[in-house]
């Protein structure tokens, strides 16, 4: 008997040292998953997956100079918005789609439509709806719309240099200048602002010329072209316009009267603050219910839009 007592109390306390070690393991090597998370100043870095740790693109000051050569005269507040809408390049090519079906609705028809349709994409997107030419010029060259999106969030005060690289060189060979259309500011940093803050014009003109010095004889005068604009009025202020402008000493974008702050290593998590509701979640199998007729541009007047030419509806809508 006294042997079974003693097997007995040895097997308890071997029980017992067990179990202590076993409610000791969370404590060396996990969470308990019942207790309260430590203040976010305590947290540590985001868990992965949300800042994404991937290298970011790199490009050197001649690549990006001829990345945003293509828009670095565009006025300020239109290009802020084709900055940051190109961190979205899933957005485009749908975005391109639907404004081209819809252009023939303006001002306060079109803003509604944006609502009525819920839209699904990113806000920075949505502001470019008013410009189908512009996304029809993003959508038909992703490769060149994802390198500046890229470019945009990992580089963005050296894309902001390049910009102003290429606007001091249209400048000094007196291709950039104020016109009816827009005010150039010269300086440190060169300003190109719309005469009238409600119309936004979009500039057409080759890169290779207007960043050259001009040949002998040749008119830099009209190397630039003015022709087609959008009013935009104060229907899209929510999406960001007469808002929307750059701090090129800080290397700022403001948008919507806010600092834009989305960066590579957050571009999966940065929101930012729009005064209008998002719908949805964007990106490829983003979708939305159509509510108004589909009518693609004719070839005609997207060549003419390309061409410079103010635009002119050749359809029909009336019911």
């Amino acid at each position: 008997m006294k042997i079974v007592s003693a097997i007995r109390k040895t097997a308890s306390s071997c029980i017992a040292t067990i179990l202590a070690v076993s409610l000791l393991i969370p404590v060396a090597y996990g969470q308990d998953p019942q207790q309260a998370p430590p203040p976010p100043d305590q947290q540590g870095p985001p868990p992965q997956g949300q800042y994404d740790n991937t290298p970011p693109p790199s490009f050197a000051p001649q690549q990006l100079d001829g990345i945003v050569s293509r828009i670095a005269l565009y006025p300020d507040p239109l290009l802020a918005q084709i900055l940051t809408a190109s961190t979205f390049g899933n957005d485009i090519p749908d975005a391109a789609r639907w404004s081209d079906e819809h252009h023939y609705l303006n001002g306060q028809q079109l803003s509604d439509a944006i609502n009525q349709d819920q839209l699904p994409w990113d806000p920075s997107v949505l502001a470019l709806l008013p410009f189908p030419s512009v996304l029809d010029m993003m959508a038909s060259d992703m490769n060149w719309t994802n390198d500046l999106g890229n470019a945009v969030l990992a580089q963005r005060p050296d894309v902001m240099d390049a910009v102003q690289r290429e606007r001091h060189r249209a400048y000094q060979y007196g291709y950039l200048r104020t016109n009816p259309q827009i005010v150039v500011s010269n300086g440190p940093y060169i300003d190109i602002e719309p005469v009238n803050p409600a119309f936004i014009v979009v500039p057409t003109y080759n890169p290779v010329v207007v960043f050259a010095p001009p040949r002998p004889g040749f008119f830099v005068g009209g190397a630039i072209g003015f022709g087609f604009g959008v009013t935009i009025g104060t229907f899209f202020r929510p999406w960001g316009w007469g808002s929307s402008h750059f701090v090129w000493g800080s290397h700022v974008v403001i948008v919507n009267n806010r600092p834009w702050g989305r960066t590579w290593a957050n571009r999966r998590v940065y929101v930012h603050p729009y005064d209008v509701h998002r719908y949805g979640a964007p990106g490829a199998n983003a979708r939305f219910v159509e509510h108004h007729e589909a009518i693609p541009r004719s070839q005609h007047e997207r060549e003419e839009v390309r061409a410079g030419h103010a635009h002119v509806e050749e359809h029909d809508h009336r019911h």
